[in-house]
């Protein structure tokens, strides 16, 4: 099979959309194994978001995250994750850029939120289960 421009760029999407679906899926597992649920809750509750959240953003980062590896409507589940990821660059503003300082910065997020919105814009990518529409901008 040859790689052509169109086909390369739909491998290049489907590379993007499975490394944000594997991010989220990680994303929910620390909260799950490492930090627990709990843990999460309190930790939401101690940066001013209500603790009870932290159950339901862990199953959006968890389903979303399996989502997108799957390429299941990965462009409006990509759009779907962007505030859950807006709210943590927010929340680590105050810890400055790097998201190895101390409390973790808020680089990752934003940039976490960039590639999301990328992969709004550009669509499901190669060997996509269900596919949605591609966003054409008016000219």
């Amino acid at each position: 099979m040859a790689i052509t421009p169109s086909s390369s760029s739909a491998y290049g999407i489907a590379l993007l959309r499975i490394s944000l679906g594997v991010i989220w899926v990680a994303h929910a597992l620390l909260k799950w194994f490492v930090f627990t649920l709990p843990g999460t809750a309190q930790y939401f509750g101690s940066v001013g978001i209500p603790g009870w959240l932290a159950y339901p953003v862990f199953a959006v980062e968890l389903l979303g995250g399996i989502a997108l590896l799957l390429g299941f409507y990965a462009r409006q589940i990509a759009l779907a994750l962007v505030p859950v990821m807006a709210v943590a660059a927010w929340v680590h503003v105050p810890n400055g850029w790097a998201h190895t300082n101390a409390g973790g910065g808020w680089e990752y997020p934003v940039f976490l939120v960039a590639a999301s919105v990328a992969l709004w814009l550009l669509g499901d990518g190669a060997h996509a289960l269900r596919r949605s529409h591609r966003f054409v901008p008016a000219a």
